[in-house]
């Protein structure tokens, strides 16, 4: 093969895998591979001193065309693989990644579904602030200025005479005031108490508190409301047992009680062997209450309740540290989700 020859195969090789190349990464290649330094073409070119002066003329004029040729269809080749757009690694038809979405926290779950089942009953929805006055959280529920039963509450005091709120009960003074019997009203809400954290204390918990007043209410419409609620939120099965007790702004009072989930009323740890676990504390509103907020007690009377919104919860799903509903463990609480 002369060396004539052999300058028209390297152009016709050259356009050829000029024609089929895809990507600019290729022409870069080939432009070096044919017109670099240590190309073909240019090794043609260093070897024409070696030739007679009439071959030399016509090789190096070929030569030089083909170069020129090259160099045009390398520049074709770019300006087309330039314009055209590149080809996406995605893929469509693959299934979508999940995105973690936010769910509803279990306390929140809880207290909707309390709020549900006595919203069913006719219950009407009110709230009140968090920081409330002496008056609407002890005076108005017929704690006296200096009655023992203040102690228990365990205040946090703030400037101008206010007070974090203890129980959500100050809400009932407050709609008591407002309105005209009858009235049926829950007052779901967060309280606050000077506690030692514990596995069943904490200085922040949710409490649900309910009232009725009307004429002729009686212990049996308590009673009536608070079983259907037990059996409603707990089930059908579950026993419950109302204990006397005391609050300063009901008269007469009731502990509720529903069996130990854990040994089914026969004794444990959990119950303190007594085969029993306190859900809420209720009674018939004090004439006091009723009449400081200016209705008359001889015509009207009531009963209120109080759920603190974490026992029900922990009883209800077997969780046994009040703790972990505020320790903002995710292993814990995506299992409510």
């Amino acid at each position: 093969m002369t060396l004539l020859d052999e300058v028209r195969r390297i152009e016709q090789e050259a356009l050829e895998r000029i024609g089929n190349a895809g990507s600019l990464d290729v022409l870069k290649e080939l432009q070096i591979q044919f017109l670099g330094r240590q190309g073909a073409l240019t090794a043609v070119l260093k070897s024409l001193g070696a030739l007679p002066v009439d071959e030399r003329k016509a090789v190096g004029a070929q030569a030089n065309t083909a170069r020129k040729t090259i160099e045009e269809k390398l520049q074709e080749a770019t300006d087309r693989l330039s314009q055209e757009k590149p080809v996406s690694a995605f893929d469509p038809t693959l299934p979508g990644t999940g995105q973690p979405i936010g769910t509803i926290h279990i306390l929140n779950q809880v207290m909707r579904e309390i709020c549900d089942i006595f919203h069913g009953m006719g219950f009407e929805i009110a709230r009140g602030p968090h920081v409330e006055t002496d008056y609407y959280n002890f005076e108005a529920l017929n704690f006296a200025p200096d009655h023992p039963a203040r102690d228990e509450h365990d205040t946090f005091f703030v400037d101008g005479g206010r007070l974090l709120r203890t129980h959500t009960t100050p809400v009932q003074a407050r709609e008591l005031e407002k309105r005209k019997p009858p009235m049926k009203i829950l007052m779901p809400g967060r309280t606050f108490r000077h506690e030692d954290i514990s596995t069943r204390a904490h200085v922040s918990f949710h409490q649900i508190d309910g009232f009725m007043v009307a004429e002729g209410v009686s212990i049996a419409d308590l009673k009536g409301v608070l079983n259907a609620f037990a059996h409603s939120f707990f089930g059908e099965d579950l026993k419950l047992r109302f204990r006397p007790s005391y609050f300063p702004f009901t008269e007469c009072s009731a502990e509720v009680d529903v069996a130990c989930y854990l040994c089914r009323g026969k004794g444990c740890q959990l119950c303190k062997q007594t085969g029993w676990l306190e859900i809420l504390g209720s009674g018939m509103i004090h004439p006091n209450v009723l009449r400081f907020a200016g209705h008359d007690p001889e015509k009207y009377t009531g009963f209120a309740f109080g759920i603190g919104v974490e026992r029900p919860a922990m009883l209800k799903y077997r969780i046994n540290d009040i703790r972990l509903f505020f320790n903002s463990n995710l292993r814990f609480l995506k299992q409510f989700n």
